[in-house]
Order: C-alpha cells, then structure tokens, then sequence
C-alpha cells in the first residue's frame, strides 16, 4: 500500500464525522417520534376519541419533514465508504455490506411501502389498516437503525469473520455471529431507547410554546403526557442500557474506556470520575497528575468494568506498555502488537509470492504465520504505539455531557409529568421555557454519545485489523477538502430548510378539522 499523506487521512475523517453528526441530527428524532405517534394513534383506535387522531396526526408532519432529511444525508453518508474509504470497503465489504444490503432492501422497504399508507391513507383505509401501517413504519425505521448498528458494532468488535489470503479480503463465515454479538445487541437497544427522549424532548418542548402562545392546550397537555412516559422510560432504559455497553466496551475496547475516564494508570478498585477536570498537555507516560480537579466515586469503574467492586481494570499506560495479567496470560504492549502485526503483513506477502511460484510449502508455513498473527493486522499499520491512543479529552468530555444531561432529562421529565399530572403544568411558564429550550440540549446529549462511541474507538476503523491511515482512499487532499465544504453547505443549507419547514408547520399547528 502506497504512503498515505496524513492530511488526507484528517480530511477524509473530517467529512465523515461531518457528514455522520448532521445525519445523525434526524435519526434520533425518527426514531423516537414514531414511537410517540404511533402510540398516539393507538389512543384514538382504542378510544375512537378525534382529539387523539388530530394530535398523531401532527406530529407525524413533523415526523415525516424530518425522515425527507435525514434520507438525503444517509444516503451520502453510505457513498462516502466507497469514494473516501476504498481500502477499507475492498478489505471488508464482503461482511459490511451485508447488513446494509438487507437494510436497503428489507428495513428501508418497509418505511417506504406504508409511510404513504400512514400519510395519505386516512380515512381512505380502515382504521387498523392505518394503525398497522403506522406502527410498520416506526418499526422500519427502528429495523434500518438496527441492521446499520449491527454494521458498526461488528467495526468495533469483528466476529463471524475469516481472512482470505488469496483475495486479500474478509470474508463472512458466520453471519449470526455478526448479528447477535453483545456489541451489537448492546449498541442497538442503547441508541434507540436514547432517540426516545430526544423524540419526548422535542414533543414536549414544541407543546410547551403553544401553551406559552396560550394556544392548542388540550392538544399540548395530552401530547406532554405521552411523551412524559415515552421520556422517562427511554432515560431508564438507556441507563440500564448504557451500562451493559460499558461491560462489553471494557472487554472489548479496553483504550475507549480508560479514555472515557481519563484513566491513564489503572488497577483495582479503580474510581470513577463523576466530574473532572483534565490536566491540558498531560502525556500517558509523565508525570503529571491526569486531574486539575476530580470527584471520584471509589470502586465504581472497576464495579461497572469487570462486576467486582476490586476488579482490575488498564489504564492508558497499561495498554500501551502492556504487561499486567489477563484471562489469556500477559497482556502485549503496542510496541509487541505492532511487531506481529509486521510478521502479518509480511507472511502475507510472503503467501502471495508462493502462490505465485507455486510453491505449496512456502504458502502453508506463510498462511500460518499469517493465521497466527492476524489477530494484530492492523498495528502492523502504526509509527509509534502512540498510535493506539484516541483523543482522549475529546472522549472524557463528551462521555460526561452525556451522562449528566441523560441525569438532567430524567429529573425534567419526572417534574413535568408530575406538574401535568397536578394539571399545574399549563401555568409555569418558567418550566415551559425550560422544556422548550432543552431541545437543543437533546441534541447535544445525543451527539456526544455518537462522538464517545466513535472517536473512543479511533484510530481504528475496523478494531485491531485495519486503522482509518490504511482504510482511506488513495485520492488527492484537495479533492476531500472541497468536497467538505460542498457538504457542508448542502448538509447546512438543508438543516436550514428543514427547521424553517418545521417551524411553519408549528405556526400552522394542529389541523382545525379531519380533512387532509
């Protein structure tokens, strides 16, 4: 493989970070609206009450301006493997693409078949024909969340999989195994059931300024109390959720998560950080103290790590310097891993000349040298074991973003669906301002779960086998930067349109009567 200029490589993930947070702007949002709507519109099959129907159907307006968005910018989002990562899609697209096929032509499907049911098909289809439809779509795009989730879990944590010498590619050999791994599983129920509340944050919000215009009150309240419940059991869940992800990620992903907890040495009953400061410039190999300021819960990250309050768990410089006891023996540092990463890539090599001369012994004792080191391909890639670490203030910052504005959400929704419950909710104008201007904070909280889950895991694009420095495409810099900027400008425009859609549509508010 030629040399790849290191700018590219900054470039090439700047336009797919770029490209993936505004897409993932409008996912969240689809998948947790269409739970909203859809229960909604169970209220009006079950009690034949018109209020109900009037209320699903607005928020599937809603609903469906931002499911228009969010497909252009997936779709962009799927061209990139190939136009800026090609090594990547040639080392691995026998396996990546499978879940994304059946995607495209199984989930994908199925929202578009009966999204038209569930917007053109009122009153023009029976009333459980259109709750069906309903539910049909929500449920589509809750499986197109899954199949592309199954796609980046196996990224995280390759199973199922078999090296291909002949053809210098991985192949599946297993397909369940990709499926249903834990990080897969894990990864799946955590981000849908986050997407619940932000879907609650944005129905409840949007509610809250009609009742601040003294507009639509029944229509507000009753949507405040669905989403209320939709809220808080997605906040519960995503706890539960979330800290199954971190079990799987200790054992998977051990560099994610000493990042996460700006763990540089690591041990037993190790603390985890409630709130800290990072020491700026601090290096896994000094000195210096990883903190400015901390507040630590003893024993908590080995608890949630290993299931033992006294559980061992590596810090940055454990990893990297290797050494410590494993369930397998001694942990590698970086500096072995790399090591027989290089024996790797040269008995493959060594495999494709045999092959070549036909020389039968030469290609079995180079398979497996090959077979033995594969497990550590990808280091074989790095300059420095340095290399192995991510940006580690970037994951630390976000993973507590996350945690305390999921604390924050809970504690919102609780308040509102007790004042609502009170009926008191429809006189603080205070807490209406409040619910309307955590919108913004949804998405944020939103966001950072996907900048943990992705930039912990840098630099690998597929973990342990193929760095993002060698899955790029061989193309020129200037290329991906102006191609940047021409997304950001389309992806900019388009959010642009789509809130001001939206806005004119909640001007516009609830339809007055049953007619479309």
């Amino acid at each position: 493989m030629n040399q790849i200029d290191v700018s590219l490589i900054d470039w090439s993930r700047a336009q797919f970070a770029l490209t993936a947070m505004y897409h993932w702007l409008f996912v969240p949002l689809t998948l947790g609206l269409g739970v909203i709507m859809s229960i909604m519109e169970t209220l009006y099959f079950r009690t034949k009450n018109e209020k109900w129907k009037r209320t699903a159907k607005f928020w599937m307006k809603i609903f469906g301006i931002n499911f228009a968005v969010g497909v252009a910018t997936g779709i962009i989002l799927e061209f990139e493997f190939g136009t800026n990562w090609s090594n990547y899609s040639f080392f691995v697209g026998d396996i990546f693409g499978a879940p994304l096929a059946i995607e495209g032509i199984f989930a994908f499907f199925m929202e578009a078949t009966f999204i038209a049911v569930m917007f053109f098909g009122w009153n023009k289809v029976s009333k459980g024909f259109h709750l069906t439809s309903t539910w049909l779509t929500t449920i589509g795009a809750t499986l197109s969340a899954l199949w592309i989730l199954v796609a980046n879990a196996w990224m995280q944590y390759p199973v199922g999989m078999a090296f291909n010498p002949d053809t210098a590619r991985n192949e599946m050999v297993d397909f369940w195994a990709v499926a249903l791994s834990p990080m897969a599983i894990n990864k799946f129920f955590h981000t849908v059931i986050s997407s619940w509340m932000l879907g609650a944050t944005v129905v409840i919000g949007i509610s809250s300024w009609f009742l601040l215009k003294k507009r639509e009150k029944e229509f507000s309240l009753d949507s405040i109390k669905v989403a209320t419940v939709i809220g808080t059991l997605g906040i519960l869940l995503s706890f539960y959720s979330g800290d199954e992800s971190a079990y799987q990620v200790a054992q998977k992903q051990p560099m994610k998560l000493a990042a996460m907890e700006g763990l540089y040495e690591g041990g037993n009953n190790v603390s985890l950080v409630g709130v800290g400061v990072l020491t700026p410039g601090k290096a896994y190999n000094d000195t210096k103290d990883p903190f400015v300021f901390d507040i630590p819960i003893p024993g908590m990250l080995s608890f949630l790590a290993t299931r033992d309050f006294n559980g061992y768990v590596p810090g940055v410089k454990d990893l990297v310097d290797g050494g410590y006891d494993t369930p397998d023996g001694k942990a590698l540092s970086v500096a072995e891993k790399m090591q027989r990463g290089e024996l790797a890539k040269t008995a493959l090599t060594d495999y494709r000349i045999a092959k070549k001369a036909k020389d039968e012994r030469a290609m079995v004792e180079a398979k497996q040298r090959l077979d033995d080191n594969f497990a550590y391909f990808g280091y074989g890639y790095f300059k420095s074991p340095t290399d192995a670490i991510p940006n580690i203030p970037m994951v630390f910052y976000a993973f507590r973003v996350m945690v305390i504005l999921g604390g924050y959400f809970l504690l919102l929704f609780i308040v509102v669906w007790f004042f609502n419950h009170k009926k008191k909710f429809e006189n603080l104008k205070w807490l209406q301002y409040v619910c309307l201007w955590s919108i913004p904070l949804a998405y944020a909280c939103s966001q950072a779960g996907w900048i943990v889950a992705e930039v912990g895991r840098q630099p690998w694009a597929i973990q342990d086998i193929l760095p993002v420095m060698a899955a790029v495409s061989d193309i020129p810099t200037s290329s991906v930067q102006v191609t940047f900027f021409i997304f950001l400008v389309l992806f900019t425009t388009l959010l642009i349109a789509e809130i001001g859609i939206l806005v004119k549509q909640i001007k516009i508010g609830p339809e007055k009567s049953d007619t479309i």
